[in-house]
């Protein structure tokens, strides 16, 4: 299986421009309001006047996401502006220009052109897709709830200042009116965001591992796992040691928590916060990598080219997303066989992605997602057979978990809806508990400091997730 080429991670950069609700607001309203602009003729003086007097609204919607329900306060600075300044039916075909672009960006060609040419969906995905974007509760571009009146009121305001003679105070009252009202519901509302650990992990002794290996299924939900038919997930969770209250981070973006996951620090810490890592230099703080290094132990992440942002390519062996997504698991794991057998690292974490790429494409609440869990547990199975075959599992520890769950629509992933939280997570090996199940609240920083231990490294300097000692026979507080 070919790695990621430079081409695609450069093109996996710009995609999430689009994709991430942040970037998304301004880029679309911008290229919106600009064609429209040389359709209709507007000076161009005028148009660019009307972004400065604009700006300060841009900034605004950047700052405040308006996550899950809090989308729903969204019409009320649009219905105050249209009470401020009165109805314009110059406004209509602006709206129906921009409402019509974002469906044809969403539905057709991300819906529909995008995951066909990317991993195969349909020509006709499109029948389906619609339902998902309208009922999508993400802060992403395919969430119409809170991308719609966002647009319309950043296309309403600018097409308003872009007549200098309209200018009045207005247009300084109503942007600080609007930071006021978004830090009232972010500050008093937004109450659903994890408390993660502040302290930092306290070290143990715990018993170790001459090998570990995460399998981590992307995107899956931890109640549709349970409706699925996996024999051999099933049985190292029986055989082992469950955690069911293991939570996610915010935002629950892939190298969000894949970030959390091998540092054991927070996003506000190693300071990666969307799939999108704007710096150059990736996670600001120490790795569980940089921490086997130190025993001349090795550790690798097969995943997807985003991870190489935050990680590096030394740590990273990236697999192509550009391929049909029945196969895409399927090169996953004999590509991660193939680095067992040329680089036998001591960590090996495998990303698969064909579920979360499933319930992005066609929707979670389907059976093609219940499939794709059920064909990752064949893989998985498989793969740890090799595993066996070549001696590696005698002294192994296995963890299973996913980074995130996934919420209704589109599958979306970050702001913690339900299905999105909480996170399938057991280990299984001669050193766990077997049959246990942990009811304790954990999150999935855990995870840094737990392997580095395992493998006789120390913890992660920046690490605040807390070690996983009951899931060992042997463990020991310093």
């Amino acid at each position: 299986m070919k790695s990621a080429s430079r081409f695609e991670k450069v093109a996996a950069r710009a995609w999430n421009l689009l994709n991430e609700g942040k970037p998304f607001t301004p880029i679309f309203t911008i290229g919106v309001f600009l064609t429209y602009a040389l359709w209709t003729q507007i000076p161009l003086s005028d148009v660019g006047f009307g972004f400065i007097v604009t700006l300060p609204l841009f900034i605004l919607l950047w700052r405040y996401d308006f996550p899950l329900f809090l989308r729903n306060y969204l019409w009320i600075p649009v219905i105050v502006w249209l009470f401020l300044r009165g109805t314009n039916a110059d406004y209509l075909p602006l709206f129906a220009y921009g409402a019509g672009l974002y469906f044809f960006f969403t539905v057709f060609f991300w819906g529909t052109i995008y995951y066909h040419l990317r991993i195969g969906t349909r020509w006709t995905n499109f029948t389906r897709f619609w339902k998902l974007v309208l009922k999508n509760s993400d802060s992403t571009s395919g969430n119409a709830q809170e991308q719609l009146p966002k647009v319309a009121l950043l296309l309403m305001y600018w097409w308003t200042a872009s007549e200098p003679a309209t200018f009045d105070m207005t247009f300084v009252w109503f942007p600080i009116g609007l930071f006021v009202f978004a830090w009232i519901l972010h500050h008093y509302l937004f109450d659903w965001k994890p408390k993660l650990p502040e302290a930092m992990t306290v070290d143990a002794d715990l018993p170790t591992s001459e090998k570990v290996y995460v399998l981590i299924v992307d995107g899956m939900r931890k109640d549709r796992y349970m409706a699925a038919n996996t024999p051999f997930l099933e049985r190292l969770r029986q055989e082992g040691t469950e955690y069911t209250n293991m939570e996610t981070v915010y935002p629950a973006r892939t190298v969000v928590c894949f970030s959390s996951m091998f540092t054991g620090a927070r996003p506000e810490d190693h300071g990666i916060h969307s799939n999108m890592v704007w710096n150059t230099t990736g996670v600001k703080t120490d790795t569980v990598f940089d921490r086997l290094r130190a025993v001349d132990k090795s550790g690798k992440i097969l995943g997807i080219a985003h991870l190489v942002d935050a990680f590096g390519s030394t740590d990273v062996r990236t697999v192509t997303a550009v391929m049909h997504n029945d196969v895409a698991d399927r090169n996953i794991v004999e590509r991660a066989k193939q680095i067992v057998h040329e680089e036998d690292p001591d960590l090996l974490a495998i990303q698969l992605i064909g579920t979360d790429q499933t319930g992005h494409s066609r929707g979670t609440l389907y059976s093609e997602y219940v499939q794709k869990i059920e064909e990752a547990d064949a893989l998985l199975a498989e793969f740890c057979e090799e595993l066996d075959r070549l001696g590696k599992l005698d002294d192994a520890t296995l963890i299973v978990m996913a980074d995130h769950g996934q919420a209704d629509g589109i599958g979306g992933h970050g702001h913690l809806d339900e299905g999105e939280r909480f996170v399938p997570f057991w280990m299984y090996g001669k050193n766990v508990h077997a049959g246990l199940k942990v009811d304790t609240h954990r999150h999935i920083l855990s995870l840094g400091p737990t392997i580095t231990k395992v493998l006789g490294a120390d913890i992660p300097h920046d690490s605040r997730g807390v070690l996983l000692t009951e899931a060992f026979k042997e463990a020991t507080s310093k």
